[in-house]
């Protein structure tokens, strides 16, 4: 079952320093925490900014070919979770079909806030989030997620 979610935003781990991506379903408000590259963070960052760069970056002529060839991005998917790697599907319309194109879920994600498109996640995703056991960093990360404010959520300077 797929549920849409939304960024709720952009954090740095405290101990890595590695930017994580949050993604919040609102229906259950669950967060899954996926972390990501630098550039990638960057390039969502500026788009969910509204900041302007004076040349297309990667993401953006991404979506001009796809503007160009009359291929609509429909949607993402965030649709597996094997061995601390996240996997995501890229959801293109075109006359044809739809096509699925395998992507990283933080690249994925970054067209998806260009284009305007939804985000969804399997719930196995989910579930394979936070299904360690009690002593592992996992479960040590969903308590500190817990506790953030909103504010803290939304923070990410770059």
């Amino acid at each position: 079952m797929l549920h849409r979610v939304r960024i709720q935003g952009l954090i740095l781990d405290p101990i890595t320093e590695r930017p994580i991506l949050l993604l919040k379903n609102d229906e259950d408000s669950r967060v899954l925490p996926i972390w990501i590259g630098s550039s990638e963070a960057n390039a969502i960052a500026l788009r969910l900014e509204n900041i302007e760069v004076p040349r297309p970056m990667t993401h953006d002529l991404l979506c001009g070919i796809l503007d160009r060839t009359q291929t609509s991005l429909k949607e993402v998917r965030i649709t597996d979770l094997r061995d601390n790697t996240y996997f995501a599907d890229i959801v293109l319309a075109r006359r044809e079909g739809e096509v699925h194109v395998d992507s990283r879920p933080s690249d994925a994600v970054a067209l998806a806030v260009r284009a305007g498109a939804p985000i969804f996640v399997e719930e196995s995703v989910f579930d394979k989030t936070f299904s360690v056991d009690e002593n592992t960093s996992g479960e040590q990360l969903a308590r500190w997620l817990e506790q953030l404010s909103p504010e803290e959520m939304g923070r990410y300077e770059m």
